[in-house]
């Protein structure tokens, strides 16, 4: 049996980290959406052996258990107790290592496909808890609606959606390592630039000027000094029209927010020949 699961991109409207746990991974608090921009995942149930098998059309990502996806079949066949071998077929629209959470948001298709295929009658709020064993974003790219995230990702609050505003996606020609920028940040000296509660309370009263202002993200200056040229890339989606502009995730990937489309189609425009990946998407 087959089907195939949409697998949208998310982007970080506010990103924050109080502390570290014990365990050396970060306390997270963000609000995150979602976006037009997906990678399709096939996933296809078979008797033909009991194997997992993964195939992309990246020559970038790992088709073995170090791929998410195959850890989200893995994690779900064996809780259940599945026998069928699975294979996973995904195309690729989302850059790779780009903070816009791809991988994330394929192992999370693959579970919620696997939970129709299986019959497991699984809640989304039962595959989130499930997930987190996977990667931090995981949980929220089970709901991919605008959402509070905090804890170690597993804690979601869905809230109010984000204007359903053009949104110009621009990532610079680097790759960042998820894990090399969280040992790095330093809890003593981080520059909280971000202000979660207003980011949410613009959200709940259509209060874009209050929204737009609370926005930020406290991982970029950290990885913007090994990226220099994400602080260049913000600068020109604010000089060319977006009404706020900064890093999803750890990077490097920028986002620009336009309230119109004639305004964020020049905006693509202009970045084309400052960037090799730039996407017009819609938050979902």
């Amino acid at each position: 049996m087959n089907v195939i699961e949409k697998a949208p991109a998310k982007i970080n409207l506010g990103l924050d980290t109080p502390m570290r746990y014990l365990d050396g991974s970060p306390q997270w608090n963000m609000v995150m959406t979602s976006v037009d921009l997906a990678d399709y995942v096939n996933v296809e149930v078979h008797q033909k052996n009991k194997q997992i098998k993964i195939y992309t059309d990246s020559g970038f990502l790992p088709n073995d258990q170090r791929n998410l996806a195959y850890q989200a079949v893995h994690i779900l066949r064996n809780r259940f107790h599945q026998r069928d071998g699975v294979t996973v077929k995904i195309k690729k629209n989302i850059p790779v290592a780009a903070g816009l959470g791809g991988g994330s948001a394929d192992a999370a298709a693959v579970l919620r496909a696997l939970n129709r295929v299986w019959n497991l009658g699984l809640s989304l709020e039962e595959l989130a808890t499930i997930s987190l064993t996977i990667d931090s974003d995981v949980p929220y790219c089970v709901y991919n609606q605008t959402a509070h995230v905090t804890g170690h990702g597993e804690k979601i609050e869905l809230l109010d959606p984000f204007p359903h505003y053009p949104v110009v996606i621009a990532k610079p020609k680097v790759s960042v390592s998820t894990p090399t920028i969280l040992k790095k940040i330093d809890y003593e000296h981080l520059n909280h630039n971000v202000d979660i509660d207003q980011i949410i309370e613009g959200l709940e009263t259509s209060n874009e000027e209050l929204l737009f202002k609370a926005m930020g993200n406290v991982l970029e200056p950290l990885t913007n000094r090994s990226y220099p040229e994400i602080t260049k890339l913000k600068q020109k989606m604010l000089m060319h029209g977006a009404e706020t502009a900064q890093m999803s995730g750890t990077g490097p990937t920028v986002f620009g927010v336009c309230k119109k489309l004639s305004r964020a189609k020049r905006l693509q425009n202009s970045l084309r020949g400052f960037c090799h990946e730039v996407y017009l998407v819609r938050a979902l």
